[in-house]
C-alpha cells in the first residue's frame, strides 16, 4: 500500500496481511495515508474524530499490528516518539528539521536499496538501510536568517 492507495482497498490490505478488518485499524490507515509522519497522539486525535470511543493504547495495539505486518511503516528519528507513514515498499531515507522537527521522504541515496554499502557487514545479508539526515527546513532557515 502507498499514500495514494485508495481507502476503499484498505480492507483488502488487512485481509491480505492476515488481520481483521476492524473499524479501528481502518481509521488509522485513514488518518495516516498521506499524511506524512504521525505519532501515536496524532494518529489518536485523526480517528478520535471518527470514532470517539477509541483509546490510546487501542491506537498503538493498532499501530504496532499494522507496522509488524508491513501496511504502515515506524521511523524512530533520536530524540522524537515513533513516527508512522504509509509510503512502504521502499527503501526511502527521512531528513528531520533540528529547528521544528518535521520529518520528509528522500529517496534512495544511491542507486537500488539498501542504497548504502558498509565497508564491513559483520556477516549479514544487509536488504535495507536506514539513513536519517537533520537539517533546517526551508521555513526554519528563513526564519533564522530574516
Amino acid at each position: 500500500m502507498t499514500s495514494d492507495a485508495p481507502l476503499e482497498s484498505a480492507d483488502a490490505h488487512l485481509r491480505a496481511a492476515g488481520l481483521k478488518v476492524t473499524a479501528p485499524r481502518l481509521a488509522v490507515l485513514d488518518a495516516v495515508t498521506g499524511n506524512g509522519h504521525l505519532d501515536a497522539d496524532a494518529v489518536h486525535e485523526r480517528v478520535v474524530a471518527s470514532l470517539p470511543g477509541v483509546s490510546l493504547q487501542s491506537i498503538y495495539n493498532v499501530l504496532g499490528a499494522l507496522s509488524a505486518t508491513g501496511l504502515l511503516r515506524r521511523i524512530e528519528p533520536a530524540g522524537s516518539p515513533a513516527l508512522y507513514e504509509s509510503r512502504i515498499g521502499d527503501n526511502h531515507h527521512h531528513v528531520v528539521c533540528t529547528r521544528c522537527h518535521v520529518v520528509a521522504d528522500i529517496d534512495c541515496v544511491i542507486g537500488e536499496p539498501p542504497c548504502v554499502v558498509p565497508s564491513d557487514t559483520g556477516g549479514f545479508a544487509i536488504h535495507t538501510a536506514e539513513v536519517t539526515f537533520w537539517g533546517l527546513c526551508a521555513d526554519c532557515q528563513r526564519q533564522v536568517s530574516g
